[in-house]
């Protein structure tokens, strides 16, 4: 090797030496960003018994079907009822209306009443049972029974927990005899999981504005605690700072119908399903930024050696790691906005041509996207002046992002941590809808979070075998406490 060539060599070494050794420094030098736990609010939970009044909550079918008119209205009746029953004391010291006819506020006044509120939120209605479903459920999905250390039913988690959770911890802490310096709301929505329908918490909000409530602190459900968090190996807490937009898109083809046994060369059916292929394969594009940015760079610091370098040097890895991202669904939608077909109509009977087929997509739109931004792309992807596209019903934009970075969200991450000493908290983009966004008039900051921490939790939403643990409730019920003393007390 003549001399040239051993100095570029040995250069190109020096260079890359260097390279490597400060992508190393910005690795070691990140320093953790979770905060102090704080003191658990001193108040006596008694698990058996809290257990027996979720239970009273699941067994009232407070089912949302999507239409308002197969509403079993004596069900709703019921529940207020059996909440007035379940929480005497509740119901006794803190004043409570009844809004929409079944949504519920109850207001806990604060000694400086010119503070912002906090206002709190749940919903009290829950998903149907699929018929199908039913006899693979361990316990019936109605009977609210209470077996092998839990709480089983429709609503465990989903989210009576949440209504009964923050009760328990407003009654442990009238009982302690505290007194709180910002007015507390708990608001608690009668129909969160009927399609979009804003009547329940929408009216509570509408209320609240009218009143004059304003620059409220606002938690309703969202993210849970996980131990399955990829290069982490301590369990996280999501607190969900945004929620995605949602949009329906119809995407149909059209052509001349007719008997199947004469074929044209190209079908409705077959216009649209190469359509749906080029969508499919042309998804919108990935971002790294806003709520999910905020998430890994919290938790970056906690990571294991790989993962934290590649979020610590994220200005030259960031290709790499939208790559990694996008190859698992449950990252890849933190990064897209994502385009799920999920229904399919053609012909009406076998031997007939379909003179319209049309799909449809359920769309979350990742915050900054609109619907106007993904039709834009559809059209682009499948690249046929012939597919027709039509929006279901009126999109729902992504909510604003929320501060992760503010005392509040501060004092809530150290309420978890009270609870959960090892757990890390970490802003979250949320993927569903929740009542949250019906809030946005009042409220200046929302989160998203149920202080939940079960295995396979997540999975049983919405599926068969809901159920919550006792002790995995309990916690809930301290960290809501705790939470309230923190964020409502004095200071």
């Amino acid at each position: 090797m003549n001399r040239r060539r051993r100095t570029t060599v040995g250069l190109i070494a020096g260079l890359t030496l260097i390279f490597l050794a400060v992508l190393l420094v910005r690795t070691v030098r990140l320093r953790s960003a979770q905060v102090a736990p704080a003191f658990p609010a001193p108040v006596t939970v008694d698990g058996p018994a809290a257990a027996e009044r979720l239970a009273a909550l699941i067994r009232v079918p407070t089912i949302s079907w999507g239409e308002v008119s197969k509403r079993d209205i004596g069900a709703f009746d019921r529940i207020l009822q059996v909440l007035d029953d379940a929480f005497p004391r509740v119901r006794r010291q803190l004043p409570r209306e009844v809004i929409a006819q079944w949504s519920l506020l109850y207001v806990w006044r604060g000694q400086r009443p010119e503070l912002p509120p906090i206002i709190l939120t749940s919903h009290l209605d829950v998903v149907p049972v699929d018929p199908a479903t039913a006899a693979q459920w361990s316990h019936a999905p109605f009977d609210g029974t209470i077996a092998d250390g839990a709480v089983w039913g429709r609503g465990a988690i989903d989210d009576k927990s949440g209504v009964a959770g923050l009760l328990e911890a407003v009654d442990a802490l009238l009982a302690s005899g505290f007194a709180p310096e910002r007015t507390v709301y708990l608001a608690f929505g009668h129909n969160e999981e009927g399609a979009g329908d804003p009547s329940g918490a929408g009216a509570i909000a509408a209320m609240l504005a009218e009143r004059g409530v304003a620059n409220a602190w606002l938690m309703d459900e969202g993210g849970l605690i996980s131990d399955q968090i990829q290069g982490v190996h301590q369990p996280v807490a999501f607190v969900g700072v945004a929620e995605k937009g949602l949009m329906t898109l119809e995407i149909a083809a059209s052509a001349t119908g007719g008997h199947a046994s004469m074929p044209p060369a190209e079908s409705a059916v077959g216009i649209l399903a190469r359509a749906l292929d080029r969508l499919e394969h042309q998804p919108m594009p990935t971002r790294l930024d806003g709520a999910t940015a905020a998430m890994f760079l919290t938790l970056a610091p906690d990571m294991t050696f790989p993962m934290r370098a590649a979020f610590a040097n994220l200005d030259i890895t960031r290709p790499l790691v939208l790559q990694m991202l996008a190859g698992k669904p449950q990252t890849n939608a933190l990064i897209r906005t994502t385009t799920a077909l999920t229904m399919l109509e053609g012909s009406p009977k076998a031997n007939v041509l379909a003179t319209r087929a049309r799909a449809v997509a359920n769309v979350r739109l990742l915050p900054g996207d609109t619907p106007e931004s993904v039709e834009s792309h559809v059209r682009r992807a499948v690249n046929d002046p012939r597919i027709e596209l039509t929006r279901l019903g009126t999109p729902a934009l992504a909510s604003a992002v929320s501060a992760s970075n503010t005392r509040e969200f501060a004092v809530l991450s150290s309420a978890i941590r009270a609870v959960y000493p090892s757990v890390l908290v970490a802003p979250f983009l949320t993927m569903v809808a929740t009542d949250s966004r019906q809030y946005g008039a009042v409220a200046s900051q929302t989160y998203r979070f149920l202080p939940v921490h079960q295995d396979g939790a997540l999975e049983s939403i919405h599926g068969i075998d809901e159920h919550i643990r006792i002790d995995a409730y309990t916690q809930a019920i301290r960290v809501y406490a705790t939470l309230i003393r923190e964020l409502a007390g004095a200071r």
